[in-house]
């Protein structure tokens, strides 16, 4: 039996938005293991002033592995992997 080739797995990371420390993880648009588009909007995050839309920063199929809704996440945290 292989070992999957984790390097190549592409994280979704919060991004930093000014000075903002954590985001609150509002709805996945997407179900762990579906397959996503390189810019496809797939996670709605909110900070204090706005709701922000995350995308997929590759092609493949996603792997949530942080931040149900509801949850506090902060800025750097690795929200899912993409394995191309």
């Amino acid at each position: 039996m292989s070992t999957p080739d984790l390097s190549r797995r592409v994280p979704l990371t919060v991004p930093q938005m000014g000075v903002v420390e954590e985001v609150v993880v509002i709805e996945w648009l997407v179900d762990p293991g579906a397959a996503v588009a390189q810019g496809e909007e797939v996670v709605i995050v909110e900070t204090e002033k706005a709701e922000v839309v995350l995308e997929s920063p590759a092609a493949g199929a996603i792997e949530i592995v942080a931040g149900a809704s509801d949850d506090e996440v902060p800025v750097g945290a690795t929200l899912a992997y993409i394995d191309p």
